[in-house]
């Protein structure tokens, strides 16, 4: 131990840390009791997906600006993955298949 720390002062700070973290994670679960009828929480469930989504998407198209080829590979493979979407409706084919359509643009292609 470093000079000047006992083992009482280490337990001081982990043992409070310790039951912090512990009641944050059980918290979720214990709320769910009184989230489950409140039409807020049901709204929110519906549309934070979608938000997240969103989000991702404007994100990875603008960190690709400067990217190998431009905007064009990301822009393809974007609309690549809501085909695959709409075709198939299988959220797993369709980012596994967009993604594998934006490497192969910028790996092989470009």
């Amino acid at each position: 131990m470093p000079a000047g720390v006992s083992l009482g002062a280490i337990a001081a700070v982990l043992i409070p840390v310790g039951i912090v973290t512990v009641l944050l994670r059980e918290l979720p679960f214990s709320a769910k009791k009184w989230m489950k009828d409140s039409e807020f929480f049901s709204l929110l469930g519906l549309m934070m997906p979608v938000g997240v989504m969103t989000i991702l998407v404007v994100y990875a198209v603008a960190g690709q600006a400067d990217g190998t080829g431009g905007l064009w590979p990301v822009l393809l493979g974007v609309l690549v993955t809501a085909g695959l979407h709409r075709w198939k409706r299988d959220s797993g084919l369709s980012i596994f298949g967009g993604t594998a359509f934006y490497m192969l643009l910028v790996n092989v292609v470009l």
